[in-house]
């Protein structure tokens, strides 16, 4: 639901769960609770569901800021070459431009990703497979070919400089 403003000032948005998209993306569930086409590009908001071994390859954006909130369960995260193990309530800021990383260490975990400004939430589209189920569990899938993801990943401004980090 759009909110009209009587000035000039941003268009204030609510987005139902019924309005947000859902993807396999990288093995996981990610849902786009807030994309950069309902936040007039300010900010993107995606929230993963994955298993263990759910990983980024090492990457770095080279246009937005991401900010991990750790919801459930543990996510290793390696930036500027040092790992962090994140676990429930934590959030990591990653900067643009530094390298980044990370996997999912517990049977399971849930987190929420802050792109600012969006452009992600575009990526994740364009890499992953639209979905209309909120199965926490993605299909038998194919890991995507690493010179085809990073050629994609480079048209969205992002940079893969290495394999995952390791589990």
């Amino acid at each position: 639901m759009t909110l009209q403003n009587d000035d000039s000032s941003p268009t204030a948005v609510i987005l139902t769960p019924e309005v947000q998209q859902a993807l396999w993306f990288l093995g996981a569930l990610v849902r786009i609770r807030a994309g950069g086409d309902a936040t007039a590009g300010s900010l993107a908001v995606l929230e993963h569901q994955g298993g263990r071994g759910y990983n980024s390859p090492m990457h770095r954006h080279l246009v937005d800021e991401e900010t991990f909130f750790v919801i459930d369960g543990e996510v290793r995260i390696e930036v500027g070459g040092h790992v962090h193990l994140a676990g429930a309530g934590a959030v990591a800021f990653l900067p643009r431009q530094r390298p980044h990383g990370f996997v999912v260490t517990s049977p399971q975990a849930r987190f929420l990703t802050l792109h600012t400004p969006a452009g992600f939430d575009r990526f994740a589209l364009a890499a992953g497979t639209a979905v209309s189920t909120t199965d926490p569990m993605p299909p038998e899938t194919v890991p995507p070919d690493p010179a085809a993801l990073a050629a994609l990943a480079s048209s969205y401004g992002i940079e893969i400089v290495g394999p995952p980090p390791a589990l």
